[in-house]
Order: structure tokens, then sequence, then C-alpha cells
């Protein structure tokens, strides 16, 4: 069975996540800042033996270090890097909250890069070898013609920097690293009115992630497999 390692794991595309990868046969280790409350994920991980529930907030990278060492020995072929914020509501020219593009920058972008030097080890140790970051096409510069939402468009493409950059190292491991915009969602953070289901979402990420290999490393690429442009 492949082992998928994942970050906000209690709700929406982390929650779906969970959901199709156990169906499909992976043993998933699932993280949330707070399991005790997160009553969907325990209620997932009792229907299917194969998820495990750790207790992890990405923005605490001490935490990330425990996690690595409490899971040494563990090959984790997939570590998904879902974790993240769309930050505060001022993030326009005129009206930007200063410490909430900190905290995004610390979520979005650094905690996915802590993971990554944290778990390199595991996933070199799997059969599959990936690391993958959950981005977004509004971090795309050539599809920005719109403005507005700095904090997040910016942290989002820094991220995007993160992994692109990471993957001339981590190819030296056999690893391989890339980006999956997940499409505009039906979640808490897309809202109501966007595009795709979480279900429908996941079931083409499930898709990439399983067919992905050295030949993504550095990809910007969609839910559906199709490259972005930067």
């Amino acid at each position: 069975m492949p082992t998928l390692l994942l970050t906000g794991a209690n709700r929406g595309l982390g929650l779906e996540i969970v959901r199709q990868f156990a169906a499909g046969g992976w043993t998933v280790h699932a993280c949330c800042r707070a399991p005790q409350s997160a009553i969907d994920l325990q209620t997932a991980a009792a229907e299917v033996p194969s998820v495990t529930i750790h207790a992890l907030d990405v923005n605490d990278f001490a935490a990330i270090d425990d996690l690595a060492r409490e899971l040494e020995g563990t090959a984790i072929d997939v570590l998904l890097n879902n974790a993240g914020i769309q930050g505060s509501s001022a993030q326009d020219f005129g009206n930007i909250d200063y410490g909430g593009w900190a905290e995004a920058f610390r979520i979005n972008t650094m905690a996915p890069m802590k993971m990554a030097e944290a778990f390199t080890g595991h996933v070199a140790a799997s059969e599959r070898k990936l690391i993958v970051t959950f981005s977004s096409v509004l971090a795309s510069m050539a599809e920005n013609r719109w403005g507005e939402l700095h904090v997040y468009r910016t942290s989002k493409t820094a991220v995007n920097m993160v992994m692109r950059t990471l993957a001339p190292d981590m190819a030296k491991r056999g690893v391989t690293a890339f980006n999956i915009h997940p499409g505009w969602v039906r979640t808490d953070m897309g809202g109501p009115n966007a595009d795709l289901t979480p279900s429908e979402s996941v079931a083409g990420i499930k898709q990439v992630i399983e067919a992905a290999g050295p030949a993504q490393a550095g990809a910007f690429l969609d839910w559906q497999g199709k490259t972005l442009p930067w």
C-alpha cells in the first residue's frame, strides 16, 4: 500500500483527499491542528483502518520536526502540502494587514519548505518519491490581470518558486517536487459559487499524483494535469 502524508486534513479538500486515497488503497497519515474537534476526520478514520490522525499545526516548525521523528522509519510515497490560509480580509492596496501577510507567508510558503526538509528522508525511502504542494492559479503572474488579493497571491507565487527551486535539489535524491492548482472548489475558502465540488477536484488530483514521476519535477499543474503559466 502506498503511503500519503497530508496536512490540513480536517475539512474541505483535505478531508476529501483522506476519503478518496484511503478508499483507493492508500495508507494515509492525516494531519490537522485539533484532531479532537475534527469530527468528520475522526469518522473517516474510524471507517478505514489505514487512516491515522496526527496533531500538527504547520505554523509550529518544532512540531513538524517532532512528527518527523515520530514517523522515523516510515516510507512516505507522497508528501502533500495542503494546509494553507487565504489570509486577512485586508489584502488590497491601501488596506493591507502586514501582520497577516507575514502569517500567510509562514503558513503558505515557509511551512511547505519546512515539511520538505523534515520529511525528505521519509519520501526518499519510498517507491513513488513525490512532494506535492497545493498552489493556485491566482499565483500565476501571467494570468494576473485584475490585481487584488495581494497577500494570498504573493504567498502562493512564492511557494511556486520554493517548489520550483526545490525540484533540482530533490532530484539528486530521486524525489520529484511540483505544484498543483486544485481548481476553484466549493469549500469554505472557495465559496459556494466555485466551479468544482471537492469530490471532482480530488478525483482529478489523485489521477495526477498517481501518474506523476520525474517528468513533473518543478511543474505547475492544474487538477487535470495541465501545465499552468508562471
